[in-house]
């Protein structure tokens, strides 16, 4: 692949132990090569997590090219490559718009999709009880185990965009819009709360109607979840069942500054459930419409303006987790 940047790494014995596969047996690592997909400007922080990573994997024998991303969508078309070439498993080391960029380039092909969670929120991660830690980080791909998801897709005037966690239409999504690189790179987790105290004063909450299964309706902000989890480890969508078609849809009737300030701390402490005007919606086809240009995130990554429909991916994919 010439547009990868190639590490011939050299095969060492296998040192680590072994579990059990289902029938008793002990299971056994025959190398093999990985791509790992890897935004260079991610910060040195998480640069020396993933090397921590692929140290491991190549101390045990496994074979890696590293593929660097240069600009917004070039994940995709990386991994695109390598599964065309016959990878096996591309590896999306970063967050999750980085994953979603990497899955959206295995669609249709059935590579696997590992991951190496280096993000601020990595919420897929926690979705689907991904390890953390180098070593069970590395593990967990070597061994190969894999879990099912089934992305979903949005539909606007700029194009498509797979999703793998979530979709976001109005104050989150602003929050998203305006966050800034360097305070994420600072904060953390803590930017989100930072910039959602700044767009309580900004942002007009103008209400986003929907054609949620061909029934209208109408609400201040909405998230459309593939998964149980949102922000890292909080529970937004107790239903969600991110390896089966359609979505878990969570309106927020209710609209201002105050309003949004009570579902943010709601959220934390689990009480979202309970707060008022929170509904939940299970629906195959969601479409944003008749409505002034509202902020779309997706994965915690800005997507554009409304209008915009969200359906399901054309298939599955299987994602590694040990």
């Amino acid at each position: 692949m010439s547009s990868m940047r190639h590490h011939l790494l050299a095969q060492r014995s296998l040192a680590v132990d072994r579990e059990a596969d289902s029938h008793g047996r002990p299971n056994r690592l025959a190398p093999h090569r990985m791509i790992v997909v890897f935004n260079p400007v991610a910060g040195r922080r998480r640069a020396a997590l993933l090397w921590r990573v692929l140290d491991v994997l190549v101390a045990n024998g496994i074979r890696l090219d590293l593929a660097e991303t240069h600009r917004a969508g070039h994940a995709e078309a990386l991994a695109r490559e390598a599964a065309q070439g016959g990878a096996h498993m591309v590896v999306a080391a970063g967050g999750d718009g980085t994953i979603a960029e990497v899955a959206n380039g295995l669609m249709g092909s059935g590579a696997r999709l590992g991951v190496i969670p280096l993000g601020t929120a990595n919420v897929l991660a926690h979705e689907l009880a991904l390890p953390f830690a180098p070593r069970a980080v590395a593990a967990a791909l070597a061994f190969g185990r894999t879990r099912t998801l089934w992305p979903g897709v949005a539909r606007g005037a700029t194009g498509s965009r797979l999703f793998v966690q979530m979709l976001g239409v109005g104050f989150d999504a602003q929050v998203v819009h305006r966050l800034s690189l360097p305070l994420k790179r600072v904060l953390g987790r803590g930017a989100y709360v930072v910039q959602s105290l700044r767009e309580t004063a900004r942002y007009r909450f103008p209400p986003v109607r929907l054609r949620i299964d061909e029934v209208e309706t109408e609400t201040a902000s909405v998230v459309i979840s593939k998964g149980r989890l949102y922000g890292g480890k909080y529970l937004l969508a107790p239903c969600a069942v991110p390896a089966e078609p359609g979505f878990s849809v969570v309106l927020f009737g209710c609209g201002g500054p105050a309003a949004a300030l009570m579902y943010g701390a709601a959220l934390p402490v689990g009480l979202l459930g309970r707060a008022p005007g929170v509904r939940h919606v299970r629906a195959r086809r969601i479409e944003v419409v008749g409505n002034a240009p509202i902020p779309v995130q997706t994965d915690g990554d800005p997507a554009g303006f409304s209008p915009l429909s969200v359906a399901d991916a054309p298939g599955p994919i299987e994602v590694v987790v040990g």
